[in-house]
């Protein structure tokens, strides 16, 4: 059973990284930087070739994620050639992204294993099916988000704080030392605001499991290593020194409060509206059972105090609470196994039985519409991997991408014929080598400019913003979700279509007039 629910953690993962393989613009720098250090390597005379150069963006952001991850998809790539196994460059990109999974998956996965020690078997039943039949996280923990980067180390440490027996009243030392060491680590290289986390984790540590000074030292200890790695790592890729870059957006976005320019939104939005998003059923379940057992009660309250904490700031994003996620799932596991463990018998126990078993459905209907209308949701991805398609005959074209391509999908990973041609010899492929493509991603181009230069080809441009010209043919349009449409004028046989999805076309693939 162990083994079984495990492996329905991996391949929920799995299926989401397969199905919806390409990638927004909020993943492109991690994305793009394992690209970089696995088509370049890590030398000093490639760095130049490296996009955070070209498309740095506002912050500096960690290549420690990246690098390893790099180096973990190599690993996979070079024994899938040993097993005679080729991979084109697009492929890479779905490999690494089931390697973020996996780390992921592997977190959650000892975390399953800590709440069967600390609540029993049917518990950790309950938290494997209750965060595989969610969206959120298993969409997203194969996504190269730095946020995706830091869940690990958050996992493992509530891992630690939960591994131990039923009536155990406080974890050992040591595993108060590494949760509070990986979460300090988190916060120093990954995200910088999981420090509003590590703050009630230490507050709870030095008032009931670890002195003060053991709290403070390890706090110390964990952050001076975790501060002398992520300078001297990024340092050198950023080519600038000393460069702490969670140091630097924490004084961007919170002291300058340039986070604000991205939005403000109320104190509550996260209680009223994305945590509901993210949590589903587990959310009513988890509240349940901090009722009824204390121990959920000492896991929640830094959770809770993060949240709280969070809320002051005033940009917010689901992405920002989302190392919440699985605690709040430890805790609505609770709560369902104590529902399905009453008695049978009793109308009582058949209503709590059948109230846990409707949340899980209505879990799986809600995952089920945001996960068809994000399969829909990449249309630069789409496009651009149409693109290379339509023209693989052609030895030499120059195609321009526009903003809109480039932000839901066209990645680097899609340049599959660009030139020079790859230094990884896993994703060789031999019958491109000979190709002279350039992908353009030069910002704020007229079709008058796109046009004048007679060096462009062909163009992947937006729908909504063409306007009719003689000097482009249309080669092909590729749709996009534009939300859902009610539709209740449906026979029986046609239940499932109440909720039709609705698209429009976003981009258009042209081809330069002869």
């Amino acid at each position: 059973m162990s083994l079984t629910l495990d492996a329905l953690i991996v391949l929920t993962s799995f299926a989401y990284a397969s199905l919806a393989p390409y990638t927004k613009v909020e993943e492109s720098f991690n994305l793009h930087a394992t690209h970089d250090v696995l088509m370049y390597g890590v030398g000093p005379t490639n760095l130049p070739k490296y996009d955070h150069f070209t498309f740095s963006g506002p912050l500096p952001r960690t290549f420690i994620g990246a690098v390893v991850l790099a180096w973990a998809t190599q690993l996979c790539l070079n024994a899938g050639e040993w097993m005679g196994v080729s991979a084109g460059k697009f492929d890479a990109q779905v490999v690494l992204r089931l390697v973020l999974a996996s780390i992921n998956a592997i977190g959650l996965c000892l975390l399953r294993r800590a709440v069967s020690r600390r609540f029993g078997r049917l518990t950790s039943v309950m938290f494997a099916l209750l965060s595989c039949t969610q969206f959120h996280l298993p969409f997203w923990m194969g996504r190269t988000l730095p946020n995706m980067f830091a869940l690990l180390p958050v996992n493992v440490a509530l891992c630690l704080m939960l591994d131990r027996a039923p009536n155990s009243t406080r974890p050992s030392p040591g595993a108060v030392r590494g949760a509070l060491a990986l979460l300090t680590f988190a916060t120093v290289v990954f995200r910088s605001e999981l420090l509003l986390l590590v703050g009630p984790v230490a507050l709870q540590s030095a008032f009931q499991y670890l002195p003060l000074l053991d709290v403070i030292k390890t706090g110390l200890l964990a952050g001076s290593a975790s501060v002398a790695l992520t300078v001297a790592v990024d340092s050198y890729f950023w080519q600038q020194w000393p460069l702490w870059p969670e140091l630097y957006s924490l004084y961007f976005n919170v002291v300058r409060g340039k986070s604000s320019e991205w939005g403000v939104m109320p104190f509550h939005v996260y209680v009223s509206s994305f945590l509901p998003k993210l949590l589903l059923s587990s959310l009513p379940l988890s509240l349940f059972a901090c009722l009824i057992d204390r121990r959920i009660r000492a896991i929640m309250a830094p959770y809770a105090a993060f949240v709280a904490l969070i809320s002051g700031l005033g940009h917010k994003e689901w992405r920002f609470v989302i190392y919440t996620v699985p605690a709040f799932n430890v805790a609505a596991a609770r709560g369902a196994t104590w529902l399905v463990g009453r008695r049978k018998g009793t109308l009582f126990g058949r209503l709590c039985f059948l109230a846990v078993m409707g949340m899980l459905a209505a879990n799986c209907v809600a995952t089920s519409l945001l996960a068809r209308s994000s399969f829909a949701n990449y249309p630069g991805g789409a496009a651009l991997s149409a693109f290379n398609k339509f023209f693989e005959h052609e030895d030499y074209l120059h195609v321009h991408i526009s903003n809109l391509a480039a932000q839901t999908g066209a990645s680097l990973f899609l340049q599959s014929h660009a030139s020079p041609h790859l230094s990884l010899p896993s994703v060789q492929d031999s019958v491109y080598a000979h190709k002279n493509w350039t992908y353009d991603k030069t910002e704020g181009l007229s079709l008058a400019d796109l046009t004048a230069d007679t060096r462009i080809t062909h163009l992947i441009a937006e729908a909504d913003a063409l306007p009719s010209s003689r000097s482009w043919t249309r080669v092909a349009s590729v749709d996009g979700f534009d939300g859902w449409r009610l539709n209740l004028d449906v026979r029986l046989a046609g239940l499932t279509k109440v909720l039709e999805m609705k698209k429009s076309e976003k981009l258009v693939i042209l081809k330069r007039a002869v």
